[in-house]
């Protein structure tokens, strides 16, 4: 498989982007973004935009040919007023995903949510019907697979960091418990490990739609462990 990544900086892109590149199936990766990744792989090709709105002729035809697109960028409603929010979260989302639509309809598009987003799109719950909205408008596309992930407790495995500040003492702080939850309820407190293989897993399988829950994503990962590394 091809992959094309969104969002590698970020802690979850981060963790996807490991497992992509231990995955054997997977021959290529190709990430897009703001910054590079820092990483050297042979299987890693990396395009850096200035703006992710445009991101302009020369790296769209980059983006072409992708058996998969796995859309780890986000950002946290805290401090942004409901108009900042839809365009960094919605419109940002719709912008990329409408054109590789038009480009690849044959893509699997695989899109990180959140635990709690409101389907319906008019919740009282602002970041939640955004949310929501989103993954409604994704899943009209005519993609072949659209795959929306709705994790709740994210927990960083490989020396993954949160860009915000608040999250990263969260993990600093609550992590040991953190982890011991995890092992008392995997399926509830995921791992970027088990994100990464999940999105594999659900690539692989290319057709259909689907919101997945935390349980759902865990069971798809663990599935998916004796096929994603060779």
């Amino acid at each position: 498989m091809k992959i094309l990544l969104f969002g590698a900086t970020g802690m979850v892109g981060a963790g996807v982007l490991r497992e992509c590149l231990l995955a054997s199936d997977v021959i290529e990766v190709r990430t897009v973004g703001r910054t590079p990744t820092g990483r050297v792989h042979p299987k890693l090709h990396e395009t850096v935009v200035q703006d992710l709105f445009d991101p302009g002729p020369t790296a769209w035809r980059k983006m072409t040919g992708y058996d998969a697109c796995f859309f780890c960028l986000g950002v946290t409603s805290s401090g942004l007023t409901e108009a900042e929010y839809v365009r960094l979260t919605h419109d940002l989302t719709l912008n990329l995903a409408e054109r590789l639509a038009s480009l690849d309809p044959g893509m699997t598009f695989v899109y990180v949510s959140g635990a709690g987003t409101d389907g319906s799109g008019h919740g009282r719950s602002m970041w939640a019907r955004v949310k929501g909205r989103t993954e409604n408008a994704l899943q009209a596309l005519p993609f072949e697979g659209a795959f929306m992930f709705r994790p709740a407790v994210i927990l960083p495995m490989h020396g993954e960091r949160s860009k915000t500040a608040s999250y990263r003492l969260l993990y600093r702080l609550a992590g040991p418990v953190l982890h011991l939850l995890r092992r008392i309820a995997p399926a509830h407190f995921l791992t970027t490990e088990v994100i990464g293989r999940a999105m594999l897993a659900v690539a692989r399988r290319g057709r259909g739609r689907a919101v997945m829950e935390a349980s759902d994503i865990y069971r798809a990962a663990t599935a998916a462990v004796p096929s994603n590394h060779g």
